[in-house]
């Protein structure tokens, strides 16, 4: 490990002469890449700087207990010396975490799908509820969201919604969110007040530039229609809504929110991509189930990931048996608990994998 540490403090030191040179800093595309690759290095570069020189004052600290000493500086010597060592241990872990390998897409922004699926129009109703939640949890981290496509009900819920949440790390703390959500809850039109179960489910999709997923237009069928729907005078008069079909995989796409038929198509083509990439994504995970058994939240979407209790204020996730009772607060986008556990628990598992 600290031979790799090293290397890597090595090539840091190296990217740090060539952000320097002028040949670089005149060509956009290795000033970008060697800017990332980096800021991808500092923190285990730090990390890896502050353990030599705990080591070293740890080695400074023993060599003084073979001098000479009183029994008062013995023992503050021998305090520091635990102390120094307690720094060690936690800083090789703090490295070993670092060291494993990241998902390529973490960095990402996200393309989020969330629909009602089981329980009619309170399926719709939770699925608002999660899309507040998940807009609320973006703000937060001081990411913007913007709504690609909704289909609302009557009742002031949503049958569909798909929106872009645009943010460094944006993937990498919301990839755990996909799944099947289970509300348990008395809906506001039942008079009997029996506790409802229904369902919406989540899809979380890294956003793909072109270069990452090879989408050619031959393959594309893309037809027009007249928006339906909130949209003034336009609406049913122009053919700005656009539909995208990609042959080969059989994946469609439709756009209708914008008045703009380019837009529409725009966005269009982003959840193409993204959900394209995705497809190719699960396949090639299929054929390594160990991996695939090793990740959290990145398994069967019809997989039950979490329920939300609201006469019991609580929230379970049921892939790392966490509960917390904090329903309200969470549904108002404090979510930093179960992604934090979540986060530790994929960690855990990949350092189980190397160890093994």
């Amino acid at each position: 490990m600290l031979d790799r540490l090293q290397s890597l403090e090595d090539r840091y030191d190296k990217l740090n002469e060539l952000l320097s040179d002028p040949d670089v800093i005149s060509d956009t595309k290795k000033l970008r890449e060697y800017s990332k690759e980096q800021s991808d290095l500092e923190e285990v570069v730090q990390a890896y700087r502050e353990y030599k020189d705990v080591t070293t004052q740890l080695k400074d600290a023993k060599e003084m207990l073979e001098d000479e000493l009183d029994d008062d500086m013995i023992e503050m010597v021998k305090a520091e010396i635990a102390e120094l060592a307690d720094s060690k241990a936690e800083l090789e872990e703090k490295m070993k975490v670092l060291l494993l390998p990241k998902d390529p897409n973490d960095d990402k922004n996200v393309i989020m799908e969330i629909r009602g699926a089981a329980g009619g129009d309170e399926a719709a109703l939770f699925a608002g509820d999660l899309y507040r939640m998940y807009s609320r949890y973006a703000e937060s981290q001081g990411w913007k969201t913007d709504v690609l496509e909704a289909h609302t009900t009557g009742v002031g819920g949503y049958k569909e919604i798909i929106f872009m949440i645009n943010g460094t790390g944006a993937y990498s703390k919301l990839k755990f969110e996909n799944g099947a959500h289970r509300v348990q809850r008395v809906p506001e039109t039942e008079s009997g007040g029996r506790i409802h179960t229904s369902t919406a489910t989540v899809a979380v999709l890294p956003e793909t530039e072109e270069v990452e997923v090879e989408v050619h237009e031959k393959d594309i069928r893309v037809d027009t229609y007249a928006s339906s729907g909130p949209g003034g005078q336009s609406v049913n008069t122009t053919m700005s809504a656009v539909r995208l079909t990609h042959e080969p995989t059989g994946i469609v796409v439709s756009i209708q929110d914008e008045k703009s038929q380019i837009k529409n198509k725009e966005k269009a083509m982003k959840v193409l991509r993204a959900r394209i990439y995705d497809k190719y994504q699960q396949e090639a995970q299929a054929e390594y189930d160990e991996s695939r058994k090793s990740a959290v939240g990145t398994g069967d979407r019809s997989e039950r990931i979490r329920t939300y209790n609201f006469p019991q204020n609580r929230v379970t996730d049921h892939r790392i048996n966490l509960t917390i009772q904090k329903l309200d607060q969470i549904l108002t986008g404090k979510l930093d608990e179960f992604i934090d556990a979540l986060l530790i628990e994929e960690q855990t598992k990949k350092l189980e994998q190397i160890g093994e």
